[in-house]
């Protein structure tokens, strides 16, 4: 008897996950509970590329991994602050219902030939698709991995992103994965240092406070600055 073909598809969020199963099946999926009570999975019937599937949709919620400094350097006085740009960066699971969502994946992976993504076509969708990939790949390591790209969630949407299944972009998750490491060192070793400086220079005034530093929340509070004075002086 032939092993029934099974396929793990992923979206970036629950209700992407449910419309997209509701499309697909006619209306007619089965529900069950996962390992994480916010993300669902939806079981149904369709063919993929000629072949019929039993088709398992999931999904996760937003970025799955979490970019940090290995343990040992995740306190401030571990280490100079200098030192966070060359130290090596670890992607992992960080908070509690990640690592259930995590888990869900792993376990559902098993047995599947075929990953479809369904994250958002945009960069940051790319690279939820790669952690989705990283993780399904851990467990089932030969499991082929194709990506649906869609501009709505509608019949017409879904059905031509099935029929033009393609390759995740890793170049363009890697561009991702590059911001967040900038962002992390330039976020963790500024803050770190001013925040230390300013304690030893001002303790009376600054002996409990963070002085936060972050390479998108520097310039946007040099906007709201401006507009505060451009408010003041009209």
């Amino acid at each position: 008897m032939v092993a029934p073909f099974k396929v793990l598809n992923v979206a970036e969020k629950n209700d992407a996950a449910k419309n997209i199963a509701e499309i697909m099946s006619g209306g007619h999926s089965n529900r069950r509970e996962g390992l994480s009570r916010f993300n669902k999975i939806y079981e149904y019937q369709y063919m993929v590329q000629g072949t019929q599937a039993n088709m398992v949709m999931t999904s996760v919620s937003g970025h799955l991994l979490n970019m940090e400094f290995p343990e040992q350097f995740r306190k401030w006085w571990s280490c100079h602050p200098v030192q966070l740009f060359d130290l090596p960066v670890e992607k992992g699971v960080k908070e509690e219902n990640m690592m259930n969502i995590k888990k869900s994946l792993e376990k559902e992976v098993r047995g599947c030939k075929l990953l479809i993504i369904w994250t958002d076509c945009d960069r940051e969708g790319e690279n939820i698709g790669m952690e989705v990939v990283t993780v399904c790949r851990a467990i089932n390591r030969g499991i082929k991995v194709l990506r649906a790209k869609f501009s709505e969630i509608t019949r017409p949407s879904i059905e031509r992103a099935m029929r033009t299944l393609g390759q995740i972009n890793e170049n363009v998750s890697a561009a991702v994965d590059c911001r967040m490491e900038l962002d992390l060192r330039i976020g963790a070793a500024f803050t770190r240092f001013q925040t230390m400086r300013l304690q030893k220079m001002f303790p009376n005034n600054l002996s409990d406070k963070l002085i936060s530093y972050g390479s998108c929340q520097f310039p946007t509070m040099g906007f709201v600055v401006e507009r505060y004075k451009a408010i003041e002086n009209f």
